[in-house]
């Protein structure tokens, strides 16, 4: 009774949802419902997490910056003040460049522009016999691999780990004889010795990465191992040797311990110069701290003018293969 045609409009037992069809689907959009809620709760909790770590990572960032700039500033309030206002505890003084005038002035007895000179051509000239020596080297400890190889550069490497106390005896006996104390031409060498193993492995790192086919392709026209070197290992690594002969320049002009004992004067540089306001009755505390700035503008320019590849120089190798 009641049965509808087929095709026709009557309303059989199959034409609408069953009861408990109809509630297991609202069940479902429930729990579909919650899982979106659930999700949403979750991705904020995410953002708000990601939010707060960024903060953090911001607040230590500042105070890192505050703690490793703070000598600097002090010794710029330092070097800007009168010398009847050092000591005084007032923050409010009258800044004045006299500092400056009688560092760069060669006042007070001591040639701090000529210990300014000598720090540059010596620095300079350790980065240049580096470069000169390190590179080849380096290239050819990534491409002629021997057995000892690894060695050899670890005991290269091991040269720069030494501390410089423990060979600066035996290395004054040794310029006393040679005649290279207080000489630009010991100091050069001296501070190589430092630069060259820094050098050579930072740079055999980017040799390494270069693929070997593009040198494969350059000797097969024609090229000798040399000319490969020169004219297609060397111009891909350019912005690693601009970095790397950035930080050997600073390794060369921070150095303090070797000016220190091999020079006295004629050779002495500006690490060791700028200390010699300190001496005497009366430490002249404000010349000091306008001498150590002015030491620092050397490094800075240098790195400012070769950013570009230094950024590039520290962040990748070379075309890797």
């Amino acid at each position: 009774m009641g049965r509808g045609l087929p095709g026709g409009g009557g309303a059989g037992p199959e034409s609408g949802p069953h009861p408990a069809e109809g509630r297991g689907g609202v069940r479902m959009k429930g729990r579909q419902a919650a899982g979106v809620r659930a999700r949403g709760r979750q991705a904020a909790g995410v953002r708000a997490r990601g939010r707060l770590g960024g903060w953090l990572a911001d607040a230590a960032l500042i105070l890192y910056f505050v703690f490793a700039l703070f000598p600097v500033a002090w010794m710029l309030i330092l070097s800007l003040k009168p010398a009847d206002q050092l000591f005084s505890t007032y923050f409010s003084f009258t800044p004045t460049l006299e500092s400056y005038r009688t560092v760069l002035g060669d006042r007070e007895g001591i040639p701090f522009t000529r210990f300014f000179g000598n720090s540059l051509v010596v620095s300079v000239g350790a980065v240049a016999l580096s470069l000169v020596v390190g590179l080849p080297a380096a290239y050819a400890s990534a491409r002629l691999r021997f057995k000892g190889s690894e060695n050899l550069m670890f005991t290269l490497l091991s040269f720069r780990f030494a501390p410089e106390l423990t060979v600066i005896v035996p290395l004054f006996v040794l310029y006393q004889k040679l005649g290279l104390f207080d000489t630009y031409v010991g100091m050069v060498w001296v501070l190589q010795l430092i630069t060259l193993p820094l050098v050579v492995w930072i740079m055999r790192s980017y040799f390494a990465d270069l693929t070997p086919e593009l040198e494969q392709a350059a000797l097969l026209d024609g090229y000798t191992r040399t000319q490969a070197f020169f004219k297609v290992a060397l111009p891909l690594v350019k912005p690693g040797v601009a970095a790397v002969s950035l930080l050997a320049f600073i390794f060369a002009w921070n150095n303090f311990v070797f000016p220190l004992i091999l020079t006295s004067n004629e050779a002495q540089t500006v690490t060791v110069g700028a200390l010699s306001f300190l001496g005497g009755d009366r430490p002249k505390y404000n010349l000091t701290a306008a001498a150590a700035l002015v030491s620092v503008v050397p490094p800075l320019l240098l790195a400012l003018t070769i950013q570009r590849y230094l950024v590039r120089g520290l962040s990748f190798g070379a075309v890797k293969s």
